[in-house]
């Protein structure tokens, strides 16, 4: 079996052996590294060419957010989650804008996290419901925006915004707006293009950034 290769960066030692413990009960991944601050996370990266990294926020040396800068720099193409104590909009949205594939509070429980890493490594994008509790779509501010934006997003456009922030799978919103996944990728498509990105996680960073769907605490 070919286990999925996990790198953990995290200033705290009880959040990193934790972490490992989890892991280590799962026969589809393993910890291969772990990192105390961002140079270290850095050097391990392209050390080890993780299949995944968690990735804390606050570190000695050099932040998250600057580890992730400075990876997409050096094309590292690792999927990130994002693991921290703070539930924060902006982090959310910049930490979504660089390309993570998700994002957890640390006192997330294991479902979560795993279901987390198994979107990332498929590429998708998940937010738990403790950083997001409920994504919603105001017709009132879609009408506004879209006006002063000039993005002509349509309803079915918007409920695949809606469903991929909250992770759902291409499959699944197929399933639920009852048509084949290939429209879903036509609808993926034209909100690329029309929100000028080329992800997942983009669209929803640039929806969320331009009002298009919002965070409900």
């Amino acid at each position: 079996m070919n286990r999925k290769r996990i790198l953990i960066v995290d200033d705290h030692l009880v959040v990193r052996e934790g972490l490992k413990l989890i892991f280590e009960t799962e026969e589809n991944y393993e910890v291969v590294g772990e990192a105390e601050n961002g140079e270290k996370a850095l050097l391990l990266a392209d050390q080890l060419k993780p299949d995944l990294i968690l990735m804390d926020l606050s570190m000695p040396k050099m932040s998250g957010i600057e580890v992730i800068k400075e990876l997409n720099k050096r094309n590292n193409l690792a999927p990130i989650i994002i693991l921290t104590t703070f539930n924060d909009d902006d982090l959310i949205k910049e930490g979504l804008s660089l390309g993570a594939k998700g994002y957890l509070l640390k006192d997330t429980n294991r479902e979560n996290l795993i279901r987390t890493v198994e979107s990332a490594i498929r590429g998708e994008i998940l937010l738990q419901p403790e950083i997001s509790q409920s994504l919603f779509i105001s017709k009132k501010e879609q009408k506004q925006d879209n006006t002063s934006m000039n993005i002509p997003i349509t309803e079915r456009e918007l409920f695949v915004l809606q469903a991929i922030a909250r992770g759902c799978t291409s499959k699944e919103i197929a399933f639920d707006m009852g048509i084949s996944e290939r429209t879903v990728k036509a609808h993926l498509t034209n909100i690329y293009s029309k929100l000028n990105v080329e992800s997942r996680s983009g669209a929803v960073a640039v929806a969320i950034e331009k009002g298009i769907i919002h965070i409900e605490r």
